[in-house]
């Protein structure tokens, strides 16, 4: 059974697989991912498949919209379900969600934008750029998707406007 734990410890299991999970250009650095969790600004949920750990997601509740910044799933508990399990309990704990994608030119890319296309997910078409956290890397081309979002707040203007302001204070 898949339950999502709330947590402000990120345990050395999430920094691992955090920083397996996403190349260095995609992440924040590590000491700034936690002083964002002590501030509050940044929610950390622990996954759990039967008392196991099976990965981590972090999430901004943005006016609106609640931000999907990195969601993975540990490679021993892919297959099963639990992403699935994980999108859909998120959904019910947040209402509208926003989230980045890579764009679609890697086999791997397709096939996690057509993993959230199957959940309802769907793309902005606006171009999108993730501003760099890194300075030495340029901004990352990403794609926008979004799931439930208020009539009001779903342009992608907006969305991209209040991501700038609040995750990456632009």
């Amino acid at each position: 059974m898949i339950r999502l734990i709330p947590t402000t410890i990120a345990h050395e299991a999430i920094k691992d697989l955090y920083e397996e999970a996403f190349p260095e250009e995609e992440r924040r650095p590590w000491d700034q991912q936690l002083m964002l969790m002590v501030s509050g600004k940044l929610q950390l949920l622990r996954i759990e498949n039967d008392d196991t750990f099976a990965g981590f997601i972090f999430f901004w509740r943005l006016p609106g919209f609640s931000f999907i910044e990195h969601f993975a799933i540990h490679p021993g508990a892919r297959g099963g379900g639990a992403g699935t399990q994980v999108m859909l309990q998120m959904e019910d704990k947040l209402g509208g969600i926003v989230l980045e994608v890579e764009p679609p030119v890697t086999e791997q890319a397709i096939r996690r934008i057509v993993f959230y296309e199957r959940l309802g997910y769907q793309a902005f078409a606006e171009p999108y750029h993730q501003p760099p956290y890194y300075p030495q890397y340029p901004p990352l081309e990403l794609r926008l998707m979004q799931k439930g979002l208020a009539t009001g707040t779903a342009t992608f203007q907006t969305v991209r406007d209040r991501l700038y302001k609040y995750v990456y204070n632009k």
